[in-house]
């Protein structure tokens, strides 16, 4: 099932959100779950949050998942709501 996590950055939090990149993008690489993903933009073009798509097998799973995000861990997201997701285009 597809998951899609929004995830909106604390303010002024790009510091911690390049620190932790990396390591993002690893787990991202190593769980091998990621259908599509990509960070939203400020009118600046500065990163301020995350949209990911997860193909998981249920709501817990994907909850898991965000929870190991190094992201997650470095305390980066204000809020993070979790829905499921139908992809149609």
């Amino acid at each position: 099932m597809l998951y899609c996590l929004i995830c909106i950055d604390r303010e002024n939090s790009i510091e911690t959100r390049m620190l932790n990149r990396e390591a993002h993008l690893n787990y991202v690489g190593e769980t091998n779950v990621v259908k599509f993903a990509g960070p939203f933009l400020s009118e600046e073009d500065t990163m301020i949050g995350s949209l990911i798509v997860i193909d998981v097998d249920s709501k817990e799973a994907a909850e898991s998942w965000s929870k190991n995000d190094p992201y997650k861990k470095a305390d980066l997201f204000q809020r993070t709501e979790i829905f499921k997701f139908k992809h149609l285009i």
